[in-house]
């Protein structure tokens, strides 16, 4: 069955990549080891670095940041207490075996991050299991995910080229369920249900338990995988503050120049980077027409991360998330498991909402955060203590937060996108068979590395 989880098993390495990969081996010694450059400290690129450390493998890490972890960001809100929420990536799903290994291999505890959701919906509060879909929508459900399980392959890709939205409009799914779906999956998405794959929703669906992507963080915070795979690494091997301006291949070698002048020669490349920057780099020769089209098509969702520190955590409840119908969108218990009378709350929006958010100011945000938590808590502006925002469209080495495939782009541009080219391999959540989580990012790494190892 033709399912998001398999397909790029099916798509990692076909059988005329491998005999061209076979045929490029054969020109180099026996036991001859490649001397390959990594473009991207993020978790793909360090898992690859890590991997490629294990075989004993000559390796560079460029980052052009000037710290770890790419889209993995912990920060430490309340320096006292150590109090850290994530600015990045924030759950690990029970079923991501890989980077739930990783930890466990690194002597990484993980932390339960799962939550009781709440609803504001309409101006009325509602506590978990206090509210649901009608019956009537998930008899509709029930029966749109079974025939899901029995589509062709053929009739899976049709499916791919419907929006949800419109897919749950046209099987009778409206009102107050339609916008309860919109207000959940978009968390989901980072976009508004109207713009993304039905394919890909429903097979998130049917193939993954209920909470399988909101389950765990790392104690301490998320950034400590990158920090430890980093130390495993060497540190002398990563260079930060290298921003990527020009590949160039020449014959067997590729030759790296960073923005500040410098100049690294490889045998091989893992290129890690979201394509939001990719293109910006010159090269040389130049990436496949079809590539840069697919480049061009991919989008990248837009979230706004907003933390608020509070002297007390007056939700009362540690696993407290809350669904609104507002602006501030999404709530969760950002510091639960961390022992303090303080607490922080992140309003987590995303698409329209999060550009809006980004735009305001921290009183026009702190406005509209107590303007969604008052007709609960009353006053909230009186415990809160400090703020950090974070708007991953505007950062400037990501330019989004994670890719966003739309209709019909599963299987027509994610295959181009995870091609190599000529030296250069491509690894990165965009690319996933768990797109857009660090499982993913993590095992399109070491895919890189096997590839390259042959």
């Amino acid at each position: 069955m033709l399912t998001r989880r398999n397909f790029i098993e099916q798509a990692i390495i076909t059988p005329i990549q491998a005999v061209a990969a076979a045929k490029v081996f054969s020109l180099f010694p026996i036991n001859y080891k490649p001397k390959v450059i990594i473009i991207g400290a993020g978790l793909s690129g360090l898992a690859a670095g890590y991997l490629l450390s294990h075989k004993g493998i000559d390796l560079t890490v460029l980052e052009a940041r000037s710290r770890l972890g790419g889209r993995v960001y912990s920060q430490t809100i309340d320096e006292n207490e150590n109090l850290a929420v994530e600015l990045g990536a924030e759950w690990i799903g029970a079923s991501h075996q890989r980077v739930i290994s990783l930890c466990q291999e690194l002597g990484l505890e993980l932390h339960n991050n799962q939550f009781n959701t709440h609803l504001l919906y309409q101006g009325k509060y509602f506590r978990q299991n206090e509210w649901d879909f009608s019956d009537a929508c998930n008899n509709k459900l029930d029966n749109l995910l079974q025939a899901y399980s029995n589509l062709s392959e053929a009739n899976k890709m049709k499916l791919d080229k419907i929006d949800l939205w419109r897919y749950l409009v046209d099987n009778g799914i409206k009102d107050k369920d339609l916008d309860f779906i919109e207000l959940i999956k978009s968390t989901d998405f980072g976009e508004s249900i109207r713009f993304a794959s039905a394919f890909l929703a429903l097979d998130e669906y049917v193939e993954s338990q209920e909470t399988y992507h909101m389950d765990y963080k790392i104690k301490g915070g998320n950034s400590k995988l990158a920090k430890t795979l980093a130390e495993k690494i060497g540190r002398d091997k990563i260079l930060l503050n290298r921003q990527v301006v020009a590949i160039e291949q020449t014959g067997r070698s590729v030759i790296i120049t960073c923005a500040n002048g410098d100049k690294l020669a490889a045998d091989k490349v893992i290129c890690t980077l979201p394509t939001t920057v990719m293109k910006d780099i010159r090269w040389n020769p130049v990436l496949p027409a079809d590539k840069l089209e697919a480049i061009d098509a991919l989008q990248y969702s837009r979230i706004n991360k907003y933390a608020t520190l509070y002297n007390r955590r007056f939700w009362q409840d540690e696993s407290f998330d809350l669904i609104t119908d507002g602006p501030a969108h999404y709530f969760y218990h950002a510091t639960k498991n961390q022992v303090s009378t303080k607490g922080a709350l992140v309003s987590y929006t995303i698409g329209d909402k999060a550009d809006i958010f980004a735009r305001q100011s921290n009183a026009g945000r702190n406005a509209l955060v107590e303007s969604a938590l008052k007709p609960i808590f009353g006053d909230t502006e009186q415990y809160a203590l400090k703020q950090i925002n974070h708007y991953w469209g505007n950062d400037e080495f990501a330019r989004g937060s994670y890719a966003f495939y739309g209709k019909n782009q599963w299987f027509n541009i994610r295959p181009i996108l995870q091609r190599k080219f000529k030296h250069v391999h491509f690894a990165g959540e965009h690319i996933a068979d768990w797109q857009g989580y660090m499982e993913g990012a993590i095992e399109t790494g070491e895919a890189a590395v096997a590839a390259i190892l042959g």
